[in-house]
């Protein structure tokens, strides 16, 4: 009987390529994907938002985000995906699915997304201008500040977009894109951020 093991990989691991690409001289983009994180997807059952959303003040000891927003708190970031259901993204295994389960038994369907999502982290002097090429949604900081969100598109493929906290002065953005798109559409946000300069690398660290 044949044995198999199975690798876990990266959906960029062919793609992504670190170093510096595009123009040269001033970097513009940082594009960093973090990899090794956990995702669980959680979606009200049908009459149980209110108790989904207290269930989960009881776990993290915020609300659930209600409107297109990402709460963070010490060891994760709820992130809003649509109505009555929200994203908890966590490391080491802290807040995995066997671990959530039982907090939300009966109010929420829970789904791990761990392997099936990319996310890339987006920073840089010209991050907005980059993006900006991608999506018509408004970035200004007067209106996308730290922690909004959207669930919306980029070059035709669905995302989840987040501001997170600034770092070193700068915005930066989060993006979640399904694994099966990650390559392709990694590809189009090298080719729109190539004119700023781009330095590329990943991480195990959460930006």
């Amino acid at each position: 009987m044949a044995e198999f093991s199975w690798d876990v990989r990266s959906p960029l691991a062919r793609s992504l390529v670190a170093g510096p690409y595009g123009a040269q001289g001033d970097v513009g983009v940082a594009l960093t994907e973090i990899r090794n994180f956990d995702l669980v997807q959680v979606m009200a059952r049908r009459g149980k938002a209110g108790e989904m959303i207290s269930a989960a003040k009881a776990r993290f000891g915020v609300a659930a985000p209600e409107t297109p927003r990402a709460v963070a708190t010490a060891d994760a970031t709820l992130i809003w995906s649509g109505p009555d259901q929200f994203l908890v993204l966590s490391k080491g295994g802290k807040h995995s699915i066997e671990v959530l389960a039982p907090g939300f038994a009966g109010s929420a369907s829970l789904s791990d997304q761990s392997h099936a999502r990319a996310l890339i982290s987006i920073s840089g002097d010209k991050a907005r201008a980059m993006l900006a090429k991608l999506s018509s949604i408004d970035l200004h900081p007067d209106v996308f500040g730290v922690g909004a969100a959207a669930a919306t598109s980029m070059d035709h493929t669905s995302v989840t977009l987040w501001r997170g906290g600034d770092r070193n002065g700068q915005a930066v953005f989060n993006l979640l894109v399904f694994a099966t798109f990650a390559e392709s559409l990694w590809h189009t946000i090298l080719n729109s951020a190539a004119e700023y300069g781009v330095t590329i690398g990943y991480s195990e660290d959460l930006a």
